[in-house]
């Protein structure tokens, strides 16, 4: 398989074709960088570009508005659910807010579905035309998208590779829409999104052309991740590090301030933070805990470890 290396680290960057055509050596490559860097680039990935670029202007359209339309979809919710306003957001551990701001859209359930008392309705911007119908396609591809990594994945640990179906069927998973502003003067001790690690299974992320995004490599270092136009981010998140028992690692990874000659452009982003089911129990799989050891996490039902970390990042 041909890997088109995006740093002398050798973080993959892999075509999604290949996973139908030689899965083994796909979910070897994937699987070798998720344990390595905790992040992977994939190209072909079956999202449309006429979805994708429509995604975009819609998002633009959005946080164009004035800051008092946008804030009636300020809903709390803790975040899960339309717009989360500038400041908001902040790094676990971090005293410092990130500049940005950002919209939520989540699953959509059926009346009587038994996840309904854990997640909120959407709520949709009547100023964006076509914004709800655009934004529930592009949910439900990702979700396909997301499906298909974590099959590979499965292959990679050695499980049948539908395992994970179950795991995230229904999951609380959440599309967000990232705007950061122009930076027009001096910005402190903030920066756009501070280190932090994900607390999903994977996410998935569109959108990262614009230089920032950087991840931390397990010697300590700071790298850039620089995708292609129109190439998905893919990376680990907690939820998945602790089901196995730290082998997929979820690496701290943030989003740095512009330089000189790009502090004028705002940045967009749109990443899918895939989600197991609310009453999945996220434990060590077997065969990841060492004889003779235990496991570096105990038990948690993803829900309760959701809540957890949301309020760790000031969301709740």
């Amino acid at each position: 398989m041909s890997t088109d290396l995006l740093t002398p680290d050798k973080i993959a960057s892999v075509s999604l074709a290949e996973a139908d055509r030689d899965p083994d050596a796909f979910a070897q490559e994937l699987g070798h960088s998720f344990e390595e860097y905790g992040f992977a680039v994939i190209a072909d990935h079956g999202i449309p570009q006429e979805l994708i670029d429509r995604a975009e202007e819609q998002a633009k359209a959005f946080f164009a508005l004035p800051e008092e339309i946008k804030k009636k979809y300020a809903l709390g919710q803790g975040g899960a659910r339309g717009y989360t306003p500038f400041g908001i957001e902040t790094a676990k551990g971090h005293k410092a807010h990130d500049l940005k701001e950002f919209w939520h859209v989540g699953r959509e359930l059926a009346a009587g579905h038994q996840f309904r008392e854990v997640m909120d309705d959407n709520v949709w911007p009547a100023e964006v035309p076509g914004f709800k119908a655009t934004f529930l396609e592009l949910y439900d591809t990702f979700d396909r998208t997301g499906l298909k990594v974590l099959s590979a994945i499965a292959r990679y640990l050695g499980m049948d590779e539908d395992y994970f179906r179950d795991t995230v069927r229904d999951g609380n998973s959440v599309l967000r829409l990232l705007h950061y502003p122009p930076q027009t003067e001096p910005t402190g001790e903030h920066i756009r999104a501070g280190a932090h690690e994900d607390i999903n299974t994977i996410t998935l992320l569109l959108g990262a052309e614009e230089a920032g995004l950087e991840l931390l490599t397990k010697d300590g270092r700071w790298i850039p991740v620089s995708p292609k136009p129109g190439q998905l981010v893919i990376n680990i998140g907690d939820m998945l590090q602790r089901l196995t028992n730290g082998k997929l690692r979820s690496t701290s990874h943030r989003v740095v301030n512009p330089s000189p000659d790009r502090a004028s452009n705002a940045r967009y982003s749109m990443p899918f933070f895939l989600h197991f089911r609310p009453d999945f129990t996220i434990e060590a799989l077997p065969g990841t805990v060492p004889a003779g050891e235990q496991p570096k996490w105990p038990p948690i039902s993803s829900h309760d470890y959701l809540l957890e970390r949301l309020r760790e990042i000031k969301l709740t």
